[in-house]
């Protein structure tokens, strides 16, 4: 798979590159998705069109399942999933927490899996049974087996109906840990969480995109993933230690 996991990064970065170079500079093509408070832009556009050509010249037969829109189906079983730009309210706005995220799945699940924050030239990479690494060290999950030392991160929807179930769990939640951190990009915080740079991560409403690389990073690094009951979809992730007992109670 390192052929794949090769290509992953290099998808990465070339989504990475055209988005380094937009940065902070005037918005183009603005529209909105979920609702207006939750935007979409030509920058987004531009990185999934190089990532998607760059995987259809490199893997034709590879379906592809894209934030943007991008879909096509796989003649080989296999398909990537892309999210070329994973917290593009941050981006516009200049603050620093956004990324890439790129991850292929076969039928046995996820295979590979690269999360890039191009601001600090990181790219977060894992491959099933092989582990996962930054800049050639390997990751670990922090190991932390009580909520009241861990530090959390989660997210928020833009539908204000869902946000204020959000806001309820939050409530119960924020008492419990060591803090709470909302960056806004779920790839990120599940790279983060990979790195031992927080030791926990739940929210709701997430697609595959949002947390396909993410996932398998945390894992590789010794984590445990867990699906939330009932909708919309959720996770949560942690050391196995901490996962049941955050797990009951953000459920």
């Amino acid at each position: 798979m390192t052929d794949d996991l090769a290509l992953a990064e290099r998808a990465a970065r070339a989504a990475g590159a055209v988005l380094l170079e937009r940065y902070r500079g005037p918005l183009r093509g603005l529209g909105s998705k979920s609702s207006e408070t939750d935007p979409v832009s030509d920058a987004d556009r531009e990185a999934e069109r190089v990532v998607r050509e760059l995987l259809e010249a490199e893997r034709p037969d590879d379906g592809l399942l894209a934030e943007e829109g991008s879909q096509s189906e796989a003649a080989s079983g296999r398909r990537w999933i892309v999210d070329p730009l994973d917290g593009t309210v941050n981006y516009l706005y200049g603050f620093p927490a956004w990324g890439v995220s790129v991850a292929l799945e076969d039928a046995e699940g996820v295979a590979v899996g690269v999360v890039l924050d191009p601001l600090r030239d990181e790219a977060f990479r894992a491959v099933r049974g092989g582990g996962a690494e930054l800049a050639g060290e390997p990751l670990r999950v922090r190991e932390r087996d009580r909520l009241d030392r861990a530090l959390v991160a989660t997210g928020f929807a833009y539908l204000p109906e869902r946000r204020e179930l959000q806001a309820e769990v939050a409530r119960r939640v924020l008492p419990r840990v060591r803090d709470l951190r909302r960056a806004g990009a779920a790839a990120l915080d599940l790279a983060w969480l990979a790195a031992g740079r927080l030791d926990a991560y739940y929210e709701r409403g997430l697609n595959p995109w949002d947390w396909a690389a993410g996932r398998l990073l945390v894992e590789e690094a010794g984590g445990k993933v867990a699906d939330l009951p009932g909708e919309p979809h959720g996770l949560v992730a942690a050391h196995p230690a901490l996962l049941p007992a955050l797990r009951e109670l953000v459920a």
